[in-house]
């Protein structure tokens, strides 16, 4: 006799799997939010591909992302996100997780928008601060006040994230809970606009 809870566990891959067809599923959000995390076991579970963006920028430009903002600033670094994620955007499906910059810029938003379904994963201050106190490589956050940064980024790039296609809130539970919600959402979405 099959275990119930794997059925149901792999209908909600199949499912989700159908929802996404041939497109790209793109993580965005804040820095510890868990894009990179949570993405590796989503695609893991439809079976597709992960790239991690930030990965893709260190491999081509040979830096990594802390070097980058310190040798060419903020902007040159945006420019080049832009390019690799237009890039990563072509082919499908795969799982994208985006710098915690990546979706604020109109250019890399619009090529998200147009290259698959995208997932802000929303977390709250405390979540966030307890993920990312333990790394000294964020650069935006090398401030005096670095938790105070952080609260005046997610004031400012929250409205931001809201265009995103899908929201899951990002808490402190296991990275395999937050993949299947993320699931769910893409097959709630496809279910929705079918009703439609």
């Amino acid at each position: 006799m099959s275990d119930p809870v794997l059925t149901v566990a792999e209908s909600l891959k199949d499912r989700a799997r159908a929802a996404l067809g041939s497109r790209n599923l793109i993580l965005v959000g804040l820095m510890g939010a868990g894009k990179s995390s949570v993405g590796r076991i989503v695609a893991h579970q439809l079976g597709i591909p992960f790239v991690d963006s930030d990965a893709e920028i260190e491999k081509v430009s040979r830096m990594s992302i802390t070097e980058l903002f310190a040798a060419y600033g903020e902007e040159e670094f945006r420019a080049l996100e832009t390019r690799v994620m237009k890039r990563l955007l072509k082919n499908g499906p795969r799982v994208v997780s985006t710098g915690g910059g990546a979706f604020i810029n109109d250019r890399t938003r619009k090529h998200i928008k147009k290259g698959g379904i995208s997932v802000w994963l929303k977390a709250d201050l405390d979540v966030l601060w307890e993920r990312v106190c333990k790394r000294d490589t964020r650069p935006l956050l090398k401030t005096e006040n670095p938790k105070q940064t952080l609260e005046n980024l997610m004031n400012a790039r929250y409205p931001i994230y809201e265009l995103a296609d899908l929201t899951v809130l990002s808490r402190d539970v296991r990275k395999e809970l937050m993949a299947e919600e993320v699931l769910q959402a893409v097959i709630d979405a496809r279910t929705e606009s079918a009703a439609r």
